[in-house]
Order: structure tokens, then sequence, then C-alpha cells
């Protein structure tokens, strides 16, 4: 029973392929057409049916890119940092002397001015010991005159002693003085002689004396000028000064001050770049706080290397007249450098050739692909600027991915640039 209706399938299906894909055939068997208009094709007709699916076929397989066209721009060049703040002076100020704080303490964060008290100390028996050495000045000066005094008097015994001596050699000559006088006028001039060497020892000294006596009463007020600790320079206290009644022996803390106007920005310059840093160069920070833009000039460039690092430190002052800008702060530092035509293209762009250079894919007028190399300056909102291109370049960034250089692709073009 399943036989009549498979030979009745079979026969339908072939009438069906008979009366679609054999027609001219069947036209020609049965003399409903010509069969040299069947058999024998147009050949313009097939040139033409050739060309479209060349060209279709071409079209379908050109891969679709996107292509922005982009000019170069002089912008300048800069040098990009990673660095932080840093403040302009800071100082640990330490006591010189042992004595107890008799002042109230500085809190932290107050503002202080140079000279300024920071901590007073009891003076104790240094008062007393000041007295004592001027006393003693006094009465070393007081023996200067005693002493010239005694240089005059010897001098005046030597010039007794001349003439004496001078008499007695006189005599002598004329019979009339005997050897043992003259040799006393002698011993007496010789005598006076040493008086007066004397004298003037005593004289020294007492004059030694002097300087000695005036020598201490230094040592003893600046002792006492030590009690009082001031600010060496104006600014912000880091910490609070010492408490009253607490003992100060030398070397501790009586409190940490800062400077923050001008704040300094510190960054290290590397191996590479170093050569386009100059000391006197404009520059500029973002601070990471904020994104708050700051800006100043190198006044420092190191001409030695870190050993460890190979950077070299740089310092950039950054005014501050309200201190808002707080020592310690991530910042980054674009240093100022000749400026250089370049192109600004979005970062998804870039791409790698078959040697690991970074570069972008560019399309020519016959969207025949090629690949630049490039060199990045630096990244910004809107994407990257780059230079290594010719002055007008129609960049694919869309696709670059899936072409190589030497191949065609479709191109969409996006807007003009810049």
């Amino acid at each position: 029973m399943r036989f009549f209706p498979i030979l009745a399938a079979l026969l339908v299906g072939g009438l069906l392929y008979l009366a679609i894909a054999e027609r001219p055939w069947l036209k020609q068997t049965f003399g409903m057409a010509p069969a040299d208009a069947t058999l024998t094709p147009d050949p313009d007709q097939e040139s033409v049916k050739a060309t479209r699916a060349a060209a279709d076929a071409e079209g379908k397989t050109r891969v679709k890119v996107v292509v922005k066209r982009v000019i170069a721009k002089d912008i300048g060049s800069a040098v990009v940092l990673r660095g932080q703040t840093a403040a302009a002076r800071q100082v640990d100020v330490q006591a010189e002397t042992t004595a107890v704080v008799i002042s109230e303490p500085l809190r932290k964060g107050s503002r202080v001015e140079e000279g300024q008290e920071m901590c007073v100390l009891d003076v104790g028996t240094r008062g007393a010991a000041l007295e004592e050495t001027r006393a003693r000045l006094s009465e070393a000066e007081s023996r200067v005159p005693e002493a010239e005094a005694r240089v005059q008097e010897a001098i005046a015994r030597l010039d007794e002693a001349l003439i004496n001596q001078n008499a007695s050699a006189k005599l002598k000559e004329g019979g009339f003085g005997s050897t043992a006088r003259l040799a006393g006028a002698d011993a007496a001039v010789a005598g006076a002689r040493s008086g007066i060497v004397s004298a003037e020892s005593g004289l020294r000294a007492a004059r030694s004396g002097i300087q000695a006596a005036t020598a201490a009463v230094a040592v003893a007020e600046a002792e006492i000028d030590r009690l009082t600790i001031e600010a060496p320079f104006g600014g912000l206290l880091e910490s609070d000064t010492a408490e009253l009644g607490s003992l100060l022996q030398p070397g501790a803390l009586c409190g940490t001050i800062i400077q923050l106007d001008p704040v300094k920005l510190v960054g290290f310059v590397p191996e590479t770049e170093v050569n386009r840093v100059f000391v006197g160069a404009a520059a500029e920070a973002r601070l990471a706080a904020g994104g708050e833009v700051v800006y100043g000039t190198v006044t420092f460039l190191s001409r030695s290397s870190d050993p460890t690092t190979r950077t070299f430190r740089t310092e950039i002052n950054v005014p501050n007249t309200d201190l808002h800008i707080r020592d310690g702060q991530t910042a980054e530092i674009l240093i100022s450098a000749p400026g250089s035509a370049a192109h600004l293209i979005p970062q998804s762009a870039l791409t790698l050739d078959d040697n690991g250079t970074l570069g972008v894919r560019l399309v020519d007028d016959a969207a025949m692909v090629s690949f630049a190399p490039v060199t990045i300056m630096r990244d910004v909102a809107e994407g990257i600027w780059v230079t290594g291109l010719p002055e007008t370049a129609d960049v694919i960034v869309v696709g670059q991915e899936y072409v190589v250089a030497g191949v065609t692709v479709a191109p969409t073009w996006q807007e003009v640039s810049q």
C-alpha cells in the first residue's frame, strides 16, 4: 500500500525538476523556442553579468572601516612627571640648654612669625651667674690702671739707675770713684730693666683678665638667651610647643615649623627626558585632590641621579599665599619644552605592527591601508597627541585591527577634527 504514494511523489518531483532546471531543453524538445536562441548566450550580456558579479564579490570582500582625517597642529611639548608637594622649609626647633618651660604652649596649626617666642624657660641661677661674671669683669678692668702705673714706675727707676751709672762711670774715670760703686750702678740698671719687663707682664695679665671676664659675661648672656626659644622663620606650627612645666634638655623638641609659601613641587625626571628640562622653565601641575591646576617655575634640577632609579630630582616653586596647598599632596607635573607639530587622535586608534612597533593605520586616496609609527607626546581628555604623521593624515579609528598594510578597504569617514 505504501508503494504507490512513493511512486507518485517521485513522478511529481521529476516533473518539477524538468519544469524548472531543464526548461530550455523542454522548450526546444516540444518546439516552443529555437535551439540557437537557447543554447547560444549573448557575449555582451555575459560580460556585463561577469563585471557585476566581480564588483559585487569585491565589495563584499572589502573590510569596512571608519576613517578620521586629522590635521597637524603646533603644540607646546612638555615633560610629564608624577610628583608631590613639599614645604619650602621645615625645621624641628630644639632646646639648647636644660630648664623648665614657664610659657603657655602654642597649639599646632597656629601661625608664627619670625622671631616670635615659642618656648620660654626658667632662668634659675643663671641671672646670678651673669652678675658674678660682670663683677669679675669690673674687677679685671680695675687692675689695668694699677698695672699701667707699675710700668711707669719701672721706667722711672730705669732712668734713675742710668743716671747713677753714668755718674759712677765718670767718677771712676777721674779716679774719684771705685769699681765696686760702678758695678753697683750697673746692677741697679739691670734691676730696673727687669722691673719694666715684670710690670709690662703684669699689664698684659690684667688685660687678659679683662678678655677672660668679657668672655665669661658673653657665655652667661648666651646661656640666658637660650632660655627664650624663638621661631627661626615665619610659618605654621605642625605640632604643639612644649607643655608648661615640662623639663627640656639639649636636643629636646620645642615645636615643628613648616613654611608653605611658596610651596615646592618635587618630581623625578627620567634619564631620557633630563636634557629637555631647564632651570627657569615654566611648569604646571594638576593636584590629585580636586584637580586644581597650579603654575610655577623650575628652580632646581639635580646634577646627580638617584643610583637606584636613574632619575634626577627637580623642584618647582609655586605661590601659595592662602596656604591652601598642603605638604605631601600628589600632583601630575608638566614642565614646558620646545613645541612641535602633533596630531590629536583617539587612544583606541593605536595599534601594533608585526614587529611590535606602536603606530596607526592610514588609508590613501585609493583606500589602500598603510602603517605609520608614532610617538606619544601626552594624553588629554579628548585623546592623545602623537608625532610622526604627515601634515594631513587619514587615520583608521575603527576596524584597524582587522586589516593590514597593502589591503584595500571600504572606508566610512568621520568629520574633520582639530
